[in-house]
């Protein structure tokens, strides 16, 4: 079993650190509820894959499994994934993948205000949507381009969302539902 198994690695992987106290963090209920020691297993596939953890373990002075639900480890499902897309060769070095965490959408990581003023970057945007007028020394492609940008577009009061495939709108922390019948909720 492949959580089994990357359970393995990771306490060989500490191990190989000289690391005495852990912590492990896992979403499948089935490995942690059994090294835990709280669900029996009967599984003859499962039973050699727990020898080989139960004999890892007397490495350890302290470690503790405590289970995360699938959406509380969306980080580990994203790195994941992105391990499963890396072609390793055995024979050059692995270099390590440096992660940062924002408090924003990265999406707005390279967004500037405009330099000849204080309007931010979706001005002409809000304009059109709001009063449908275009910049004043807008070309007919620029126009047809704005156009075609506030299609992505809904303005709420004075907040203007962006719309995403799924229909909902999300600029911030709000979220803006559009229903069906026309109407719309924030919360």
């Amino acid at each position: 079993m492949a959580e089994y198994e990357a359970c393995i690695m990771g306490l060989q992987a500490a191990i190989e650190r000289g690391i005495k106290t852990l912590e492990v963090y896992g979403d499948s209920t089935l490995v942690i509820y059994q090294l835990r020691g709280e669900w029996e297993t009967r599984d003859p596939k499962l039973i050699n894959n727990r020898m080989v953890v139960l004999g890892l373990l007397r490495e350890f002075d302290d470690i503790t499994f405590n289970y995360l639900s699938r959406d509380e480890n969306q980080m580990a499902d994203a790195l994941a994934t992105l391990a499963s897309m890396i072609k390793a060769n055995k024979e050059e070095e692995m270099r390590p993948i440096q992660m940062n965490v924002y408090e924003f959408p990265a999406s707005c990581c390279n967004l500037k205000e405009e330099e000849n003023g204080d309007n931010p970057w979706y001005q002409d945007i809000l304009r059109y949507v709001r009063d449908r007028k275009y910049p004043a020394q807008a070309s007919e492609n620029d126009k047809r381009t704005l156009r075609r940008l506030v299609c992505d577009y809904v303005l709420d009061g004075d907040v203007l969302y962006k719309r995403r495939k799924d229909q909902n709108f999300y600029w911030g922390n709000s979220v803006l539902i559009s229903l069906r019948d026309g109407s719309s909720f924030t919360y």
